[in-house]
């Protein structure tokens, strides 16, 4: 069987869902879409159940597996609905929706739910990819709030560049959302992960923590906050191979050092950004007995199969994806399925 595991140290998870609640001061969704980053949705939400204020997912269908699952804290969808009969399945498991385009006001306006909808009417501050120009957000709110199956409205936004704290883009976006809905007197939410970590003048009475709950960090360097995360994953498994070539021939999809084990592994664990930890600077010779061990998006254990080898090297490249920044070390990994998860309280 292929050696790779995956452990997912709940207690962890805790730890960085309670740093969010400090750094925010008030409430928190924690962010557990696309599978909670890999670490299990379904998992990662009952075990901060009893403490989070609630869950942020980005579609319905993420949504439906945790009611399933028999999580009962509130539960928003980023993205909102794509199609107006999505509305009933909001209402019958009692989700809240983002609101980002004036087809959804009106498809709302349109629904007949059993009880009232939350709403959370986003926008667009300076991100420029969902949300309501600023000349309409009034406009779209007072149309929602005339409707007598809306509950209450939160206002949102979503930082761009949150995780360049000397880009002056947050403050932008931060002063635009302020002068629109300052005046309006509505819960608010405009913190992310970096925004949260990064950005204490950037808070509301609700913050999105999403990458950082499982450890990792937004930014480029150390940050004195970032650095009390705790990494959730730590994934294990044997170097299955060692190959010496000469030098100057080119390794895998980043050129690297001439000398590189091969562990099994899956290519989605190549993700998030670095957690506090680093990567050793020097190289381990090749007869020192154990297991190489460091940080990157999560905690790598890889213990040789054969005889002990000397790990990666300690540059990583950096690309833009998805969620964030990501960072992946030089290992070369040739899973083509996903190896086995577990959990660890």
């Amino acid at each position: 069987m292929r050696p790779a595991r995956a452990l997912i140290d709940l207690a962890a998870l805790r730890h960085n869902y309670r740093l969010a609640r400090e750094l925010g001061g008030r409430k928190a969704l924690a962010v557990v879409k696309a599978d909670a980053y890999g670490h299990g949705a379904v998992r990662c939400a009952q075990a901060l159940e009893v403490e989070a204020d609630g869950f942020a997912v980005a579609c319905i269908e993420e949504a439906l597996e945790l009611r399933e699952a028999g999580v009962r804290a509130p539960i928003l969808l980023l993205e909102g609905f794509f199609e107006a009969d999505e509305l009933a399945l909001i209402d019958a498991h009692d989700l809240w929706c983002v609101v980002q385009a004036e087809w959804q006001i009106d498809a709302i306006e349109r629904a007949r739910p059993g009880k009232p909808f939350t709403l959370w009417l986003k926008l667009d501050s300076g991100m420029h990819r969902l949300g309501l120009a600023a000349s309409d957000y009034r406009a779209s709110l007072q149309h929602l709030q005339a409707l007598p199956h809306v509950r209450e409205v939160v206002a949102m936004t979503h930082f761009a560049r949150a995780d360049e704290l000397d880009c002056e883009r947050t403050d932008e976006q931060r002063a635009l959302f302020h002068q629109v809905c300052d005046e309006l007197h509505l819960p608010a939410s405009l913190s992310n992960s970096p925004a949260l970590l990064g950005w204490p003048t950037a808070q509301g009475e609700w913050a999105r923590p999403g990458l950082m709950l499982y450890g990792a960090t937004p930014f480029a360097g150390p940050h004195p906050v970032a650095d009390r995360l705790q990494p959730v994953m730590t994934v294990t498994s044997k170097v299955i191979g060692v190959r010496e070539l000469a030098a100057g021939e080119p390794i895998g999809y980043g050129a690297s050092s001439p000398r590189v084990p091969a562990a099994s592994a899956s290519s989605r664990w190549a993700t998030p950004t670095a957690t506090r930890s680093s990567p050793p600077t020097a190289p381990r010779s090749p007869s020192t007995a154990g297991p190489a061990h460091w940080s990157v998006a999560c905690r790598w254990t890889c213990s040789p199969s054969t005889s002990p080898t000397t790990p990666p090297p300690a540059s990583a490249a950096r690309s833009n994806c998805g969620a964030g920044r990501y960072r992946s070390a030089n290992w070369h990994c040739t899973a083509k399925a996903a190896p086995t998860s577990c959990c660890a309280d």
